[in-house]
């Protein structure tokens, strides 16, 4: 190898153990694609610093991305790995995402109590607009109440009885390979996921071809066509997660087929599309749900 071909590239991550986790995943993909080791660099965001309010009422794009982005910008990382549903779906000036890895398990997963068998009151927890909205649609007696933390401190917080129930990412839990006996999937039937939800995104700085060409190695062109129809949704509607929609697409032979929940008309309202450009999709699902 000569000194490029061999250069160790610094991959900014946050310091929870799922984002760790799924950053190091990333790092020993790019090193079996590439041949290029990579370091971590654990980066505090203010999302992870901010744990006594709910998501909604800190608000604000990149909550948990803008500390990541700055230290690409500045040089301090060659690389920053984000749960793309963090990620808002305009890029920052100077940055580009380089890579979308494998798409994991999209579905959402209630823990403790399956859906038919949560009685009537039931308190169940969950940090997401979007899972709020979509839980009280069909059941409007469940008692929908905030939860923040970590994926091991939301389970624990159920284990000593807090909630009944909490709604987690079957990704996330697949990612730290948690194994339980008390897992109920949604379907995206039950429960349309997030936009991009099981995605992770690579960024780097958009004038750095070299780097670019490294993440080339692992992305999946199925998954980056999802995430692609799936984010021009959301950005129809302003991006960001205060905003309660959501949208999951397939990739079927030469065509996308998608799904979308949000308010319509003063109520909740699920359409669908199909079509072979990623941008009309997500533009006609938009456009079906008013915006």
């Amino acid at each position: 190898m000569t000194e490029e071909t061999a250069r160790t590239l610094v991959l900014g991550t946050r310091g929870s153990k799922l984002a760790v986790t799924q950053s190091q995943q990333v790092a020993n993909a790019i090193t079996a694609a590439t041949g290029h080791p990579v370091r971590l660099e654990i980066i505090h965001t203010r999302g992870d610093k901010v744990q006594d309010r709910p998501l909604a009422e800190v608000g604000g794009k990149g909550l948990f991305t803008a500390e990541l982005e700055a230290a690409l910008l500045d040089g301090s990382v060659d690389l920053a790995v984000h749960s793309l549903k963090d990620l808002p779906t305009d890029d920052a000036p100077g940055l580009s995402l380089g890579a979308f890895p494998v798409r994991q398990d999209p579905r959402d997963v209630l823990v403790g109590c399956s859906l038919e068998d949560l009685a009537q009151g039931a308190v169940v927890g969950t940090g997401s607009l979007r899972r709020r909205e979509q839980l009280a649609w069909v059941r409007p007696d469940l008692d929908l109440q905030d939860i923040r933390g970590n994926v091991d401190t939301r389970l624990m917080k159920r284990d000593r009885g807090d909630y009944r129930a909490i709604v987690l990412a079957m990704a996330g839990l697949r990612r730290l390979g948690i194994i339980r006996d008390d897992l109920y999937p949604l379907s995206v039937e039950q429960m349309v996921p997030a936009v991009a939800q099981g995605v992770l995104g690579v960024q780097c700085r958009a004038e750095d071809p070299v780097v670019h060409q490294i993440l080339a190695g692992i992305d999946h062109a199925p998954t980056r066509l999802c995430a692609r129809a799936e984010r021009t949704f959301l950005a129809a509607f302003g991006g960001g997660c205060n905003v309660p929609v959501a949208a999951h697409v397939v990739v079927d032979g030469d065509h996308l087929h998608g799904v979308a929940v949000g308010p319509r008309d003063g109520a909740m309202s699920r359409v669908a599309a199909d079509d072979g450009d990623p941008v009309r999709l997500g533009r006609a699902l938009a456009v079906a749900l008013g915006a």
